[in-house]
């Protein structure tokens, strides 16, 4: 499911940031896609942390040899030592376990999201093992599709501004900050595309 904004976040990205501009026009037919569950993209966010895109996928494929498509569920009757064979750290296997457990509690519950801000959410996501700023960011980004989030400790954000932005000198995380006032309120797009450039594969969760 593409965002209904997406159109009308392009238009403003290409008028007021030249840079941002040119890289959109080099991806002229893409754009995030929603690909899942509320729980099966948090799944996909803790599979993704501290690692490459494409790492990140490896992991996720045999994840899903493993499980099939995940519930919280079927994901409960696998053990840590189980996920740590497909490629999991022993960290990583418990917050899978502790996710699936938060979901068939009820502790979170994606029916309620639509009435939280980005802020609330991100504050009630956190509270779960696993789920740092990054994860709920990435939550927002691919499966609510929030427009306005601009990840701000995400490596690939940084490094695509410092690419295209600064000759790819190192940068303050307050350069970005300024850089991305031109973004809103499409910040959640203008990262995308920045993802885009740098990765083979569009960045999904």
């Amino acid at each position: 499911m593409i965002p209904e904004y997406w159109q009308d976040a392009k238009t403003h990205l290409i008028k007021n940031d030249k840079t941002l501009g040119k890289i959109i026009k080099s991806y002229p037919d893409q754009s995030i896609e929603k690909r899942g569950t509320a729980f099966k993209t948090l799944l996909r966010a803790i599979v993704g942390q501290q690692i490459s895109v494409k790492a990140a996928e490896s992991i996720w494929q045999r994840f899903i040899s493993l499980v099939g498509s995940p519930t919280p569920q079927k994901v409960s009757l696998y053990s840590v030592n189980e996920l740590r064979n497909i490629g999991l750290s022993m960290q990583k296997a418990n917050y899978v376990l502790d996710l699936s457990k938060h979901f068939l509690s009820n502790e979170i519950n994606p029916r309620k999201f639509a009435k939280l801000s980005d802020q609330e959410l991100i504050a009630q996501l956190i509270k779960v093992k696993g789920i740092g700023k990054w994860t709920a960011e990435m939550f927002l980004i691919f499966n609510l599709q929030r427009p306005d989030i601009l990840p701000i400790q995400d490596i690939g954000l940084i490094r695509a501004v410092e690419k295209h932005y600064f000759s790819s000198e190192k940068i303050a995380i307050h350069q970005i900050i300024e850089i991305a006032e031109t973004w809103k309120p499409w910040r959640t797009v203008a990262t995308w595309y920045l993802w885009r450039s740098l990765d083979p594969l569009p960045v999904e969760y």
